[in-house]
């Protein structure tokens, strides 16, 4: 029986890696590269080093790749699909001068009316009078993929929504067709469907095998929670890293923008979520890595902690409580370190399970489990402290590369045609 591989790339904001999986979803080979530059040029070299990095055999029998980059980092080409400018990456909120004219054509409350959406940086360089030269506008995931497949101007319903693509009807709304930028939109598919063949250009030299299929993509913290195997309705997953991100899988869409919340569409069923400022950034910034996991171990998750923390390390947060002024809330601080790291796990712990109900309260399918994903994930004692909290089983990802649900997204192809109940 002849084996097939599927390859997921992750491209990040300091890195890049590869996964390659085999039928079983077992994976087979990882590579890397770290302090990647964000720029067209840097992508592409670590894109082709990266394949080039592969073992011969996986790339022979590379049945399909899948990219996923970062949300809302985007760039503008010309006809050839060569960049016209420098990248603007998914923070940049070079776009919050535009948000007086989204007054005039964008409805109230939308998504896309953030500083740092991708619609938002389109009319900022629109308003810089770059726009003219360009003609077609893309997404990170988007251009590498193109320059795998050849086919330029299309992009998947993950990287779109913050363009303003309707998930809903799957199509862009008339308020954006009629604008005069429509044009350089790109056609949308379903994360996961095929574009196209990888082009011989490239299959040649490469040795790789030249049927390899180039599917739509992803961004991150999707590829993120396909990679953590969570599929049915009421499963989620927590990302603790830097920050607290949550999603869960709900067969209801939940949008309430002024409480920080939107939904993805994921095939049938919808991913909701939302991210706070808490997480590991507050905890790194009073600890490092060796006295958080020496106070940790010492740490009884079965009892509370007495103090009534909100772990954030400058006023403001996004989700469950939408407040640019919310006051941290670190006071008092106990005698002892341990105590004091006690208080800020349970307090961000409790922020965690005020999300959940945020989602629940919202509409969105009752809580059942939480995969758990992020640097966060590797603390015993926290694992044990939410568990109890949040009245819901708690366990670890047993992949937590983005790059691995990448591979899978490419093994099982559309995610309309996933089977999730």
């Amino acid at each position: 029986m002849e084996n097939f591989y599927y390859l997921g790339i992750d491209f990040g904001t300091s890195g890049a890696r590869a996964i390659a999986i085999d039928s079983a979803q077992n994976i087979i080979q990882t590579v890397s590269e770290k302090n990647i530059q964000q720029t067209p040029e840097s992508w592409r070299q670590v894109l082709f080093t990266l394949l080039a990095d592969l073992d011969l055999t996986v790339r022979e029998n590379l049945r399909a790749i899948a990219i996923n980059g970062t949300s809302g980092t985007v760039l503008l080409c010309d006809e050839l699909g060569q960049p016209i400018t420098e990248t603007l990456l998914y923070n940049d909120d070079c776009g919050r001068v535009t948000l007086p004219e989204m007054d005039q054509f964008v409805p109230q409350n939308h998504l896309v009316r953030s500083a740092t959406s991708s619609l938002a940086k389109l009319l900022w360089w629109q308003a810089e009078g770059v726009t003219k030269k360009a003609t077609y506008f893309l997404h990170q995931a988007d251009w590498l993929g193109f320059l795998l497949h050849g086919k330029l101007g299309f992009s998947d319903y993950h990287n779109a929504l913050k363009l303003g693509f309707d998930v809903t009807t799957l199509q862009y709304p008339d308020w954006l067709q009629n604008h005069d930028l429509f044009s350089l939109l790109p056609q949308v598919k379903t994360p996961g469907e095929t574009v196209g063949e990888i082009l011989p250009a490239i299959a040649v030299p490469l040795n790789i095998n030249p049927r390899c299929q180039i599917r739509a993509g992803t961004t991150d913290s999707i590829a993120a929670f396909i990679a953590s195997g969570a599929s049915q309705i009421g499963e989620a997953v927590t990302s603790l890293g830097s920050t607290l991100v949550l999603k869960l899988l709900s067969q209801t869409p939940v949008n309430d923008l002024t409480a920080g919340v939107y939904s993805h569409r994921f095939g049938n069923l919808w991913l909701t979520g939302g991210a706070s400022n808490t997480g590991g950034a507050v905890l790194k910034h009073f600890f490092d890595d060796a006295t958080l996991a020496a106070l940790s171990a010492n740490i009884d998750p079965t009892q509370p902690s007495g103090l009534d923390y909100y772990p954030l390390l400058q006023p403001g947060d996004r989700f469950p409580i939408n407040d640019p002024h919310l006051a941290p809330r670190l006071s008092p601080r106990p005698a002892t370190d341990q105590a004091f790291l006690h208080g800020l796990l349970e307090g961000i712990a409790r922020i965690e399970k005020m999300g959940y109900a945020k989602l629940q309260n919202l509409g969105a399918d009752p809580l059942q489990r939480i995969f758990t994903a992020g640097g966060g994930a590797k603390n015993p004692q926290w694992l044990q402290l939410r568990e109890k909290l949040l009245a819901c089983s708690v366990i670890i990802s047993a992949q937590p590369e983005a790059a691995y649900g990448s591979a899978r997204l490419a093994q099982q192809g559309s995610l309309d045609d996933w089977e999730m109940l």
